[in-house]
């Protein structure tokens, strides 16, 4: 009894392994193409879904994510990852630019301390 148990186990895993491995990958343009075509009302999401093999959860987490996205963009936020030479380039400048504050401080350190030895600013 227990031996079957097990058996239909193993194979209910197998069978969810294999459906996760073969899923189908959806591209941008796909899930784009999808949430514009819910969007436009011409038929209801539950029939969109089902012409399409999806799951009516994953079109709202699609939609939600697709308007959000466009909220963003509309409000300005077009931040984004920077690329490794960019970050490069960056620290480069901000190094650079530290450099150069330090060298002015210490001018300006240099030329007080000379104005205090000459007794200030008579001329």
């Amino acid at each position: 009894m227990r031996a079957k148990s097990n058996t239909k186990e193993t194979a209910t895993k197998v069978l969810k392994d294999i459906r996760r491995k073969t899923r189908k990958q959806h591209s941008a343009e796909e899930k784009i193409r999808i949430v514009l075509e819910g969007l436009r009302g011409e038929s209801s999401i539950a029939e969109l879904c089902r012409q399409e093999c999806i799951a009516q959860s994953l079109y709202y987490s699609w939609s939600k994510e697709f308007l959000e996205a466009g909220k963003k963009r509309l409000a300005g936020d077009t931040a984004r990852s920077a690329t490794t030479n960019e970050v490069k380039d960056l620290r480069q400048e901000s190094s650079d630019l530290k450099e150069l504050v330090a060298e002015q401080a210490l001018e300006i350190r240099i030329l007080k301390k000379s104005m205090i030895m000459d007794g200030g600013d008579d001329e």
